[in-house]
């Protein structure tokens, strides 16, 4: 391997550690890289939940079976699978397919490990551009998303019902701030939400600082000023709860899940806790500051390709890929997986057999990926630091404007 490729992977595996999935966690097992046998093709996924009887991994199997060959599949936490997807690399063992955290991509292509779907011969035409673009780089994709996940606002009819406030009317913040007024005129709490010190508390407060018009490379300009303004304001007047500093998603959820709040911010991946909730409740996209839905950051895994040294494998690996993602697998995949999916004709499925996932196929359509517009593998280092004046801010320490140009003088001048 060349010097270059290996000072690459190098740099990527101390960047890769910081982009835990918001929405994963699960424990890893044993793993195996590409396999010589050419009847073996060896697949790693995030999903340790789903075992080899799950839906999951009988589609994965099948996939195999429809390829002529066995699939050697090995599950690992998010983080980890990123760090030993660059370990692999190194030892020229990577896996034949590899599914993994959209904001990852950017740095396996920037450490030379993944192929582009164009050079495969994968089409990626039928996926909405907004979702595909996580995968992205200069313009050619080098994965194809399996679905997508995103935030929106959860909401407790009850809550609402008594403070005499009609979810529809919430489009803007202005509407909302003037919801959670009443709501607390009622005696009833506001809005829950992540502002944790980890990815998962920039997931979270990203929505908001797109929807005031924010740039990530620009973090302290006036529209992020506002964002994290708004947040500040909530803490400050009991909108929110101080807990929100330490919330993760789930935590956050618990919160929602106890009937007090009005607003919960979650992702889809909570459908199936709030039909067990014990409260009528309805999902509503997060507003943007003058109305409309807020880009929320996406979520979910892209399915990509390793660079292999036997290249005649990559004709088998296609049809795996193809299979994996083909629209008439996606739809039971989304399902198992809480996903939107990622061509509108699979959503036009899911909508017609659940009409609750119908805002959340809205909010997937304004969403944008987190490495999106040539960020690339500089969203790490960007977060990080979005991450911390947040948690300035609304600890006190330090007002949006001062914690936020600290943020930007930071990730400016981050040498990595």
């Amino acid at each position: 391997m060349r010097q270059t490729r290996r000072t690459a992977i190098a740099a990527a595996l101390l960047t890769v550690t910081a982009l835990a999935s918001a929405t994963a966690c699960s424990s890893g097992s044993t793993v195996q890289g590409s396999s010589s046998d050419k009847g073996t093709f060896t697949f790693w996924d995030p999903y340790p939940q789903f075992d080899a009887t799950s839906d999951w991994g009988k589609r994965v199997a099948a996939c195999g079976t429809q390829a002529g060959v066995t699939v050697k599949r090995t599950s690992l936490d998010t983080t980890d699978l990123g760090n030993k997807a660059l370990l692999a690399a190194q030892q020229g063992n990577s896996p034949d397919v590899m599914l993994v955290d959209n904001p990852v991509v950017s740095t396996l292509v920037e450490a030379g490990i993944l192929n582009k779907m164009s050079d495969l011969g994968v089409d990626t035409a039928s996926v909405q551009q907004n979702i595909i673009g996580a995968g992205a780089i200069d313009g050619a994709a080098y994965g194809l998303p399996i679905g997508a996940n995103t935030l929106a606002l959860y909401y407790n009819k009850s809550v609402l019902d008594a403070a005499g406030v009609d979810p529809a009317s919430v489009t803007n913040w202005d509407s909302l701030n003037s919801a959670l007024a009443k709501v607390k005129a009622a005696g009833k709490k506001g809005i829950t939400f992540s502002a944790i010190g980890t990815e998962e508390g920039s997931f979270q407060f990203l929505p908001w600082f797109w929807g005031a018009g924010g740039d990530l490379t620009h973090l302290n300009d006036a529209k992020g000023v506002a964002a994290l303004s708004l947040w500040k304001g909530w803490v400050a007047d009991g909108s929110a709860p101080n807990d929100v500093l330490n919330n993760t998603q789930t935590t956050s959820w618990q919160e929602f899940a106890t009937g007090q709040y009005a607003f919960g911010e979650n992702g889809t991946w909570q459908l199936a806790n709030a039909a067990k909730a014990g409260f009528p409740y309805g999902v509503i996209n997060i507003p943007a500051k003058d109305g409309g839905p807020a880009p929320a950051p996406t979520g979910g895994e892209f399915v990509t390709v390793p660079v292999q040294k036997d290249t005649a494998r990559y004709a088998v690996t296609k049809q795996i890929v193809s299979c994996l993602t083909d629209s008439a697998n996606l739809l039971g995949t989304d399902t198992t997986l809480s996903y939107i999916a990622p061509t509108q004709a699979v959503q036009a499925q899911q909508t017609q057999a659940n009409s609750a996932l119908t805002p959340w196929v809205s909010a997937v359509a304004a969403a944008r990926g987190r490495t999106s517009n040539g960020l690339g593998s500089k969203y790490p280092v960007i977060s990080q630091q979005l991450w911390t004046a947040v948690q300035g801010a609304l600890s006190g320490g330090q007002g949006p404007q001062a914690a936020l140009d600290a943020a930007q003088n930071a990730a400016a001048n981050h040498k990595g």
